[in-house]
């Protein structure tokens, strides 16, 4: 009989490899409880008696992100309650019944508030530039009067540690600034506090915690597909660094938690035109004649990066 008549059996997977298998699962769900139970903490992100939106986008990053905020509601010491809003922007071929199912099934809060943003993008920017930025503007706007429509204090958005540095990179490479996307911060018009829970957790754990959860992963038709934005131009750049140089990732993450305004060249940030020798040794002070000593490869990782040149000194 031709084989293509026959349902081949899945490969059987034997006891030993499916205890490793729940035992990194396992794992794999401590760190992400205890990375964003940390920023929490770190942050002061929840208080007792908030009300939290958490946005919803229908990708990896949001659906991971509800998945343990749930989790952190059931064993944190402090009461809160948490809406899943999801903004669906009538995007053409959008399956707009995945996530009120989804929502539904778990049993959660949930609003979907429809707005057709997808129109009016399409019609003020021309073919072949970047959407994100009107988008972004109109997605905020909305999710504001939702916020308020909902009487929510805060916002939560799924943005975790690679999104972060990536906008650090993209302030310092395209916009002049040493600038990132802070934990949390009051909203545009002050009303709201938004809070990033996934500030600590790699992009790389929610891939493994979506496909072991089975997230109905709904794709962004509007901007996903956009592959020449600077971002994931600066993305890649980071994925071939670490690539390269295993740990480099994390070593950045903490360099913007570990910031020397008097080693910079902001006079907003320290007075540089007061500083007068004091007689005094400082360790933390600028060693200036020492020669720069770092056990971490150099930028030579640069070279291969599309768009990106590495000028010798």
């Amino acid at each position: 009989m031709s084989a293509v008549w026959v349902e081949e059996e899945a490969p059987a997977v034997s006891a030993d490899k499916q205890m490793k298998i729940e035992r990194e699962t396992h794992k794999l769900e401590k760190r992400l409880c205890r990375q964003v139970g940390q920023a929490i903490m770190d942050f002061n992100m929840i208080e007792e008696g908030d009300r939290i939106m958490v946005c919803m986008s229908g990708g990896k990053d949001s659906y991971g992100m509800l998945d343990i905020l749930l989790k952190m509601q059931q064993r944190a010491p402090i009461r809160f309650e948490i809406v899943a809003v999801n903004l669906d922007q009538k995007q053409p071929g959008f399956p707009a019944h995945i996530l009120p199912e989804y929502l539904q099934a778990l049993g959660v809060e949930y609003h979907i508030e429809t707005q057709d943003t997808y129109t009016i993008v399409k019609r003020n920017i021309p073919e072949g530039k970047t959407m994100c930025s009107l988008c972004s503007r109109l997605r905020r706007g909305i999710l504001y009067n939702v916020a308020r429509r909902l009487q929510c204090n805060k916002l939560a958005l799924g943005h975790h540690r690679d999104d972060m540095l990536q906008t650090f990179f993209l302030n310092m490479f395209f916009g002049g600034k040493l600038k990132g996307m802070p934990p949390k911060l009051a909203s545009d018009n002050g009303e709201f506090v938004v809070i990033r829970p996934l500030a600590n957790v790699a992009e790389k754990d929610l891939i493994r915690w979506a496909a072991h959860r089975q997230f109905p992963i709904i794709p962004c038709t509007l901007c996903g597909s956009q592959q020449n934005l600077q971002r994931v131009q600066i993305g890649n750049m980071l994925r071939e660094w670490e690539k390269q140089y295993p740990g480099r990732t994390e070593t950045m993450f903490t360099a913007l938690q570990n910031v020397a305004p008097s080693h910079l060249m902001d006079p907003k940030l320290f007075d540089f035109k007061g500083v007068v020798a004091t007689g005094v040794e400082d360790d933390e002070g600028d060693h200036a004649f020492d020669a720069e000593e770092f056990s971490a490869p150099s930028l030579s990782g640069l070279s291969g990066v599309p768009g990106l040149q590495v000028v010798a000194a």
